[in-house]
């Protein structure tokens, strides 16, 4: 305040007063104004003279008006954020000065100051050619962002109306993801930061960040992520052992033994989940950093951004098949409180019942059901049973309508639904029989028969028929080792029946397409972006492999053509290693499909290449 009352220091300059060049211009006399102009572009102007201009200019906006706008936008590209303190506030107050009494140049101020969100590019050239196009990393960039912020929240106290100014403009300079990490870093987290200082933006800005998360998730799949990973890793492998053979002497040992590991081991080998991880991080941080005050959970603030989500979930999440990671942030939030998970899962089943909505969003959101009763540590036991008593009674329900009907066949295009909230009953008992049935036997028994699997299982819709081979095997051996049901006879009966759907591959071979619309879609499988994944995994339930007890307990008491080895190896959740052919024959579908490497921590998947 001091400073800003206080007179500027003069300083040499050219031509008279500001307003006497403005009225020379409108007179038509060009030449004082042109002489300003070409002072406020000089790239060496001193700090003196744009403080002694910027005061000037404070005390003259009314002049500024829309046939000045060329003048505008010279003021808004001076080199005002590396500058001195003293420029700084004077280029604040002059941006406060300029909006409120001429609105006209509202947008300009923004564009400037979002384009400030993003480190500069700095650009070597030589002969003519540019040959380095690199983040600038100045050490005041924090700083720097920081004024940024100060300068929208100044603007935003003088005009009402900014946010809806703004945020056309936020989408407008979001980077394409082809930029560089440090870009796209700097951009999201000053996004995330203008929703604290500008909540009614906060749906709108999240809605944007998420949606460009999505773009990068499903542009990367997870296959892609792991085949680059390995291809990495070999990579380094090789380059190791070429080192130790070429240099590796004795007295190098203890060095070795004791050498840091790099950094690098945490970047991601594919450009594209490197992005997505750095921005993942991001996104949690800023989840976290919402929800908790001075370390202690916030249930108001967390409400009301649970509510945001929820809106972006159901707005791009839900309508999006093969996303792998970007939905993880409605799992997050919902660990800091049971409430919230019970909220989700609550919203999700309304989402499954309700007839109205397209059959499509009710089968995804029966696979989230699913999934999430799996996968999450920190939903207990009793709120599983809740879910489970739901979807079986809703499915019990469905067979009273639709088993003795025109529609009683095995259609997934009819009964979607149906068939995706079976295979999230069958995936949630594969994943927590155990925690059901522990403590005492006879009561979790007692209440796993009262769901009544058998009359799911032998219904004319036949379930089995439709949902993931990997998923009805486990099924069919937990209900088979606790006599709730016996499912091998209408496994049997489906494989006999099943005619593998085929192509022509390379050489002539016969190769298996998958064209079941429940295609192993579980949205929360296994999270493996390395830096983001450390907030996913404490509350994240890995598949157990299963043990040499449990492997003698589940045995299939009926061969389906195929050999014992195989067998086992389904069961242990193993990888068969095969050459991915298919023959034209019943019950070689399920023995001659090929999973990664990588799907141990989930069942082996025998329908599609990547793990559930």
């Amino acid at each position: 305040d001091e400073f800003i009352s206080s007179p500027p220091r003069k300083t040499v300059r050219f031509g008279g007063t500001l307003s006497e060049i403005l009225l020379k211009y409108e007179k038509g006399d060009t030449t004082d104004f042109e002489l300003l102009k070409h002072q406020l572009s000089d790239p060496d102007i001193k700090d003196a003279q744009i403080i002694n201009w910027l005061h000037e200019f404070r005390a003259s906006v009314a002049y500024l008006t829309k046939e000045l706008e060329q003048l505008v936008n010279i003021l808004l590209k001076l080199p005002w954020l590396r500058r001195s303190r003293e420029v700084v506030e004077e280029y604040l107050g002059f941006l406060g000065n300029l909006v409120s009494a001429q609105t006209v140049h509202l947008r300009p101020c923004l564009r400037m100051i979002v384009s400030q969100f993003v480190p500069p590019r700095i650009t070597i050239r030589e002969d003519d050619v540019d040959i380095s196009d690199s983040d600038d990393d100045d050490e005041n960039i924090s700083e720097n962002f920081d004024t940024c912020h100060r300068a929208l929240q100044t603007v935003a106290g003088y005009v009402p109306s900014t946010p809806q100014f703004l945020m056309p403009i936020l989408v407008e300079f979001f980077p394409f993801i082809n930029k560089s990490e440090r870009t796209l870093e700097c951009y999201v987290h000053n996004l995330l930061r203008v929703t604290v200082y500008l909540p009614t933006l906060r749906l709108q800005i999240l809605e944007l960040i998420i949606e460009k998360l999505l773009k990068l998730d499903v542009s990367t799949p997870q296959q892609d992520i792991e085949d680059a990973e390995e291809a990495a890793n070999n990579s380094a492998s090789e380059e190791k052992s070429t080192e130790e053979g070429l240099f590796y002497m004795e007295e190098d040992e203890d060095r070795k033994r004791n050498k840091i590991v790099s950094p690098g081991i945490e970047r991601m080998a594919h450009p594209l989940a490197e992005r997505l991880d750095i921005l993942m991080t991001i996104l949690f941080s800023y989840i976290k950093d919402v929800c908790h005050v001075h370390g202690k959970l916030d249930i108001s603030k967390t409400k009301d951004l649970y509510r945001d989500l929820v809106s972006v979930f159901d707005k791009l999440i839900l309508p999006t098949h093969a996303s792998c990671h970007v939905q993880y942030f409605m799992f997050y939030i919902c660990s800091f409180k049971l409430g919230f998970a019970e909220a989700f899962l609550d919203h999700l089943w309304k989402k499954l019942q309700d007839p109205n909505n397209p059959s499509v969003i009710r089968q995804t959101a029966g696979s989230y059901i699913g999934s999430f009763l799996a996968r999450a540590k920190f939903i207990p036991v009793v709120t599983v049973k809740a879910c489970l008593d739901l979807l079986v009674n809703w499915l019990h329900k469905y067979i009273d309508n639709q088993d003795t009907g025109a529609n009683a066949y095995c259609d997934v295009a009819l009964h979607g639904p149906f068939y995706s909230t079976c295979q999230a009953v069958f995936y949630t008992l594969v994943f927590r029989h155990k925690q059901l049935l522990d403590g005492n036997l006879r009561k979790g028994l007692s209440y796993l028969q009262s769901l009544n699997f058998e009359r799911i299982v032998m219904c004319q819709l036949n379930p089995l028929k439709i949902c993931i081979p990997s998923v009805v095997n486990l099924f069919a051996a937990i209900t088979r080792k606790y006599q709730l049901v016996f499912c091998y006879t209408i496994i049997e009966r489906n494989n006999r029946q099943f005619i593998p759907v085929v192509r022509s591959g390379t050489g002539g071979d016969l190769v298996q397409t998958c064209t079941n619309p429940l295609d192993s879609f579980f949205p929360f499988d296994p999270y493996i972006l390395k830096r983001s994944k450390k907030t996913i995994d404490p509350m994240y339930q890995f598949w157990e492999e299963l043990s040499a007890e449990d492997l003698e307990n589940l045995k299939k008491p009926i061969k389906k053509g195929t050999s014992e080895d195989e067998d086992d190896d389904f069961l242990k959740g193993e990888t068969p290693q095969n050459d991915g052919v298919v023959e034209i024959a019943p019950n070689s579908y399920e023995s001659n499909t090929r999973s990664p490497v990588s799907s141990i921590g989930s069942p082996a998947d025998c329908y599609v290449p990547y793990p559930l």
